[in-house]
């Protein structure tokens, strides 16, 4: 059958319309929507760095198998075009040596790059470990041991040195302390390498030993070579083990044994700054005044306001970028397992002088990227700029992607400790604000959808309009009794939303199209009685996810509970209900908006800091 000139116009332009009509727009949070970085089957760590020949160069650990599987080795790529498409893959590692994992990148100044990783030099099979859980007391996955090892290139990672160069790592308190007393080493690296006054770094994650969720213990170590960035000979380069003494970066006193995937970053003060993960269900952070010889004692990581973050057992970086900012990734929940990766946040981070000398404060969360199956786990993820672009990496360990982030977000969250702007962007419904006498109903306006009516006519698998909807008022409460109306626009079928008080004296938000009903609340104990609250409800329709900011402060979880935000059912259509909003009988709402878009997080901040 032939098709006509008209009809492949039409083919041509149909995609074209639907990417540039904002109720079709592709999420560039989704992950799908990345740029897929071409491996075997097992996918970890894409790293980049920036050739002198104007290539990205990602090293990965890859394989034929599933993480840890015989065959595990290490390769680099080149891009010439920002990650678009890729050069065949040239190994570092052969695929039928022994296991070899884990690889970091450093540049020297004159262009030579050097790559680190784990090697099992010795070919080990197997290593003795707790029973239970491995019932004969050994462990037959042996990428964690060995050497630390590297290798170098000196033509923009086309091709790599032939011989392997071991890094003397000094032995500490916790390799003797291992079932081999030493004499076989167990560690690991994620942490990205760096420069400073002259000096290479690369971070190491020592391993006390396997048992229950693999790892028993770990802390972190900084290898230190004060020649690598001018030496030649790889031979004479030379390395020091950092901190100075016995013990290595573990938790603060009392926590648990887990401290790991160390991430640093050079303060403009020359202080290093460390942030890495537990399984305290808060992620842990400490300073160095002296290049990693000696650190303050470790803290648990807190926002600017002082409140603790949340973090699982997930990798969590900070970078520092051009602008003297910094970017730091993090999964925004107190989980203690491998779970739960998926959104990923970002917090932006500017310096601050301290008595010790200068620090980060960290402001509040925003979706950075998520994948529409909750169960999806990303991580491992690297920050690139380029000509006033940012791109972020990761890795859900069978699929590697790259993805171009949006300035504005970013700029936002720097922005967030200062912005005392109400946003007008997107408000469909603007009630009064304090000198004004609020109606006590007012005509409900349209509400997005959140699903598209003919998705499968559109694309066979999904296409979710990811657009959102969110609410935002002042409210004087006069009680809390439970059940108080707030605002509802409900049928009498129940379709609609309500926004109402429960017997925790928080604030729910019902959503129900007529075929699925959703609820969420806010944490328990911030609500006040005859206190004025500023109240935000992000209704996202990417990630599908429920966010209360009260009083400028995003809902976490505290100490009540694992999240504080909460997801919604994927085949909720909207949330329209009837032709009228009722309002609150026993509370004084002082200004109440309606934005046909999800606002950031900093927006609502921004929107709370500008008070009435």
């Amino acid at each position: 059958m032939k098709i006509s000139t008209l009809s492949r116009l039409l083919i041509l332009l149909i995609p074209a319309f639907i990417l540039c009509n904002s109720s079709y727009a592709a999420d560039w949070r989704d992950i799908e929507n990345g740029q897929e970085i071409p491996t075997e089957s097992y996918a970890d760590q894409p790293y980049i760095v920036k050739t002198d020949d104007d290539a990205w160069l990602c090293i990965m650990t890859t394989g034929a198998g599933h993480e840890g599987q015989s065959g595990q080795h290490v390769i680099t790529m080149r891009s010439k075009d920002q990650g678009k498409t890729w050069a065949a893959p040239v190994d570092v590692e052969p695929s039928n040596g022994p296991e070899a994992s884990y690889a970091v990148l450093l540049k020297a100044p004159y262009g030579r790059i050097y790559a680190f990783y784990n090697h099992n030099t010795d070919n080990l099979r197997q290593v003795k470990a707790d029973n239970p859980p491995y019932k004969d007391g050994y462990c037959r996955r042996v990428d964690s041991l060995g050497y630390f090892v590297f290798k170098y290139s000196d033509d923009h990672g086309q091709s790599w040195s032939k011989q392997r160069f071991t890094i003397p790592v000094r032995e500490m308190e916790i390799d003797r302390q291992n079932a081999y007393n030493g004499a076989v080493r167990f560690f690991w690296n994620v942490g990205k390498s760096f420069s400073h006054n002259g000096s290479g770094f690369v971070p190491l994650h020592k391993v006390g030993g396997f048992g229950k969720n693999f790892f028993t213990r770990n802390e972190g170590v900084l290898l230190c070579s004060p020649n690598i960035l001018t030496e030649r000979d790889p031979q004479k380069i030379k390395w020091q083990t950092l901190p100075d003494g016995d013990i290595g970066l573990r938790t603060p006193p009392g926590g648990g044994p887990i401290s790991a995937e160390q991430s640093f970053s050079i303060l403009s003060d020359g202080s290093f700054y460390c942030v890495y993960r537990s399984v305290d269900g808060h992620p842990v952070f400490t300073y160095s005044r002296d290049q990693g010889r000696s650190w303050d004692t470790p803290q648990y990581k807190r926002y600017a306001d002082g409140r603790l973050i949340k973090h699982p057992r997930a990798a969590n970086f900070a970078w520092k970028c051009s602008n003297g900012k910094y970017l730091y990734w993090f999964h925004n929940h107190g989980g203690q397992s491998y779970d739960d990766r998926n959104p990923v946040w970002l917090c932006g981070g500017v310096e601050t002088d301290s008595p010790q000398g200068r620090i980060i404060k960290w402001s509040q969360p925003e979706i950075i990227l998520y994948d529409d199956n909750p169960a999806v786990r990303m991580s491992y993820p690297d920050l690139i700029e380029e000509d006033g672009q940012y791109f972020l990496t990761e890795t859900q360990k069978t699929i590697a992607r790259i993805h171009r982030i949006n300035p504005e977000l970013l700029n936002a969250l720097w922005r967030q400790f200062n912005d005392r702007l109400i946003t007008t962007d997107g408000l469909i419904l603007d009630l009064p604000g304090q000198a004004a006498i609020m109606p006590q109903q007012t005509k409900a306006p349209q509400l997005p959808n959140l699903i598209s009516p003919n998705a499968k006519r559109l694309e066979p698998d999904k296409f979710p309009i990811n657009k959102g909807f969110s609410i935002d008022f002042w409210i004087q409460f006069n009680s809390l009794k439970p059940h108080m109306i707030i605002a509802d626009n409900r049928t009498e079928s129940g379709q609609g939303f309500c926004l109402q008080t429960t017997k925790r004296q928080t604030i729910e938000l019902i959503l129900n199209d007529g075929r699925t009903e959703n609820r969420w609340v806010c944490d328990p104990g911030l609500l006040k009685q005859n206190k004025l609250h500023h109240i935000a409800v992000i209704i996202d329709g990417g990630p599908k996810i429920i966010s209360f900011i009260i009083d400028g402060k995003l809902c976490d979880g505290s100490s009540s509970r694992q999240f504080g935000w909460g997801r919604f059912s994927p085949n909720l259509r909207n949330a329209n209900g009837g032709d009228i909003i009722r309002f609150a009988a026993d509370g004084t709402i002082k200004k109440f908006h309606i934005y046909n878009r999800r606002l950031l997080t900093s927006e609502a901040i921004s929107n709370y800091q500008a008070g009435l």
